[in-house]
This record gives structure tokens, C-alpha cells and sequence, in this order.
């Protein structure tokens, strides 16, 4: 029986496909060389199209420059890896099959996927990180008044040194992973060490989860007054593991986070209005027509002041006699944003009520004075 042409042909054809070189034969060198132009190919695609599909979605340059443009290479590079781990896999389990007719070297077997699934992790690692600077871009976009402050820059902190944690934790496991590690083992081994750390630093993350408190909560911000037990004074900074309370007598007092959520917090910074009482004292002698005249005065120039707030519930009024005065209370409320707004609108208080009680020409009680006489 002889052989045709046609059939020497492809005998020829089907020898060549399986002549072998280190290992390999050329069908298999066939195929992982289509593999590394598919993963270039990916590469390339991912660094040009991610870029236009994203700024589709993201409106701020800002975030699509540290989300992609500048870490355009580690994510391509991941895409490449991940395409050519995904075809090298369905490889191996082709080499399975009785007829296959993939061949390979043991140790390409053994060392490629993890070498693949070490790239894409260190890849995902460093494009993690570069999103990581993304977070404050976030904030700014959210925030209202588009100027953070310090509360706001702490939290941007809390959040990144978590993220860090995150992905040096995750990436971890996948690198170990590629080495070969029991990850079962390994993160047993990750949990116990957990539970011992957290055991040891329970303060530290109490006080930790007590910033996240305030910070997301908000009861108060840098720069306000808060009186929080027998402490009192202003929020100078707030950290991951304390607060910073500047005193009126210019002390710092570090207060654990844990002690401020679980305490009642005062803020005179979150105060709508300012309210400021006092007793004038008039002379018992004084003319009860020129009281009420001054009384009227008064009112008028609280009225008149632009700050001037709940004007039902301010007054000027006698309020009491007595031998040797007559005694007015004086209530009012002030919509202003500091104290020291507030001292400069109560001296103009003070020193227009001086001016009105000579102008009515009326004298406060000394009782120094009446003694003397």
C-alpha cells in the first residue's frame, strides 16, 4: 500500500508540530508566543482604552491622573499577566488530557503560574497605592465649602493608613501565595497573631475607632471650645490616637479618643447664637422717667445692631429695688461666629450704655460711695 502526496505532506507537517526543543515541542513554543502577543497586546489596550473609558465616569482630572494616567504601566501590566495566568492555566489542564499534544518542561509548570500571579499582585499593589491618594481628591469634591480642615485632613488620614494596612495585608497573602505558602495555614497563622495584637494594643484601637467617632460624627472641629468633664478649651488637633485641647491658660491637654466618645462633649463652637445678661444698677435716686427713657434707648440700640438675633426674647427692663438702687436686666442674643466677634460687640454694648445713661443724666450705684456719704 503506498502513501500519497498529499498524506506525505501532512505526516511532514504533524512531525514538525511535534519535534521537541528543551523541552517543549513546537506547537506548544507556538502558543506561548501568540500568549506573550495577546498579553502585550492586552497591555497596551488596557494603558490606551482605560484612560477614555474612565474619564467618561470621572469628572475631576485630578482623580483620573492618580487613578490611571499615573499609574497607567502597573495596570496594564497587570491586565497583560492576568490574560497570559488565564491562558497558561487552561493550558496545564490541557496537558491532562491523554491526547493532548502540549508539551512542557516540569519546572515551567511549577514556576510560570506563580510567577504570573506575583506580577499581577505587586502590579495591583503599587495602582492600589497610587488610589490610595485618590482619597483627599474624594473629600475635596464632596466637601461643600471646598477648603478642608483639620478634622477633615485627619480623616483623609484615618482612611488612607487603613487602606495602607488593607493592601499590604491582601497583597501579602497573594504574594505568599505565589511563593507557594499554604494559605490556610498562613492565615490561621495571621489570625491568631490578630487576636494577640489586638489584645495587646486594645486602647490604642479603642482610641483609633474613638477618632473614626469623631471624626465622622463631627461633634466638634479644630477650632472650637469643648468642655469635656473638668477639661475646657480649644480643639487644636485632632489625631488618630488623641485629641488636643489648648486651655485658657495656654496648657495642651492630650485626651485619649476612647475618654471623648464616651463622654458628654460641650461645644460652645456649635453655638447658633451668643447670649450675654447682666444686672445695671442705677441710683435709687435716679428719675424713674429718665429709667424708662434709658430702658427704651437701650432696646433700640440692640435693635439696631446688625448681630442681633431673637429679638422677641431680648429686653431691658427694671427688674428690681431695693434701699439704695434701682437694678435693670439686661438680656439679649448675638448671631456671631466667635468669641472674638463677641467681646468686640458686647465693649460696644457697654460703652453705648454708658453713653445713653449720661445722656439721660443717670449715675450707677457705688455702693462704696453711698457708704462714704
Amino acid at each position: 500500500m503506498g502513501y500519497s502526496m498529499l498524506d506525505f505532506e501532512s505526516a511532514t507537517e504533524s512531525d514538525f508540530w511535534m519535534d521537541e526543543i528543551l523541552g517543549f515541542n513546537n506547537l506548544t513554543l507556538a502558543i506561548l508566543l501568540a500568549v506573550v502577543v495577546i498579553a502585550l497586546s492586552t497591555r497596551f489596550l488596557t494603558m490606551w482604552l482605560a484612560p477614555k473609558l474612565l474619564k467618561k465616569i470621572i469628572t475631576s482630572d485630578s482623580i483620573e491622573n492618580k487613578a490611571v494616567k499615573d499609574s497607567d504601566k502597573a495596570l496594564g501590566n497587570a491586565a497583560g499577566a492576568g490574560v497570559s495566568f488565564f491562558i497558561f492555566a487552561e493550558m496545564i489542564d490541557a496537558m491532562s488530557v491523554a491526547t493532548s499534544s502540549i508539551m512542557m518542561p516540569q519546572i515551567i509548570i511549577n514556576l510560570v503560574p506563580g510567577a504570573l500571579q506575583l506580577i499581577i499582585s505587586v502590579c495591583l499593589i503599587m495602582w492600589a497605592f497610587r488610589l490610595i491618594e485618590i482619597v483627599q481628591d474624594i473629600v475635596e469634591l464632596l466637601d461643600d465649602d471646598e477648603e478642608l480642615d483639620g478634622t477633615e485632613k485627619t480623616l483623609i488620614s484615618a482612611i488612607q493608613s487603613v487602606l495602607r494596612f488593607v493592601i499590604i495585608f491582601v497583597g501579602g497573602v497573594f504574594i505568599a501565595d505565589s511563593f507557594g505558602f499554604n494559605l490556610t495555614s498562613l492565615i490561621a497563622g495571621l489570625g491568631i497573631s490578630g487576636i494577640a495584637l489586638a489584645l495587646a494594643a486594645k486602647d490604642t484601637i479603642s482610641n483609633f475607632f474613638g477618632a473614626t467617632t469623631v471624626l465622622l460624627d463631627k461633634p466638634f472641629r479644630v477650632g472650637d471650645w469643648i468642655v469635656v468633664g473638668s477639661s475646657e478649651g480649644e480643639v487644636i488637633q485632632i489625631n488618630l490616637r488623641t485629641t488636643l485641647i489648648r486651655t485658657s491658660l495656654d496648657t495642651v491637654i492630650t485626651m485619649p479618643n476612647a475618654n471623648l466618645v464616651n463622654s458628654p462633649v460641650e461645644n460652645y463652637g456649635l453655638r447658633r447664637w451668643r447670649r450675654w445678661q447682666t444686672q445695671l444698677h442705677m441710683d435709687i435716686n435716679s428719675d424713674p422717667a429718665a429709667v424708662d427713657n434709658f430702658c427704651d434707648d437701650v432696646m433700640k440700640f440692640i435693635s439696631d445692631n446688625e448681630f442681633t438675633t431673637k429679638e422677641d426674647s431680648s429686653w431691658c427692663r427694671v427688674n428690681m429695688i431695693s434701699p439704695t438702687s434701682i437694678d435693670l436686666a439686661v438680656n439679649l442674643y448675638w448671631a456671631v461666629s466667635g468669641s472674638v466677634q463677641e467681646r468686640q460687640e458686647r465693649e460696644k454694648l457697654i460703652l453705648e450704655i454708658m453713653s445713653l445713661a449720661k445722656k439721660n443724666s443717670l449715675q450707677f450705684y457705688d455702693g462704696r460711695v453711698r457708704q462714704q456719704r
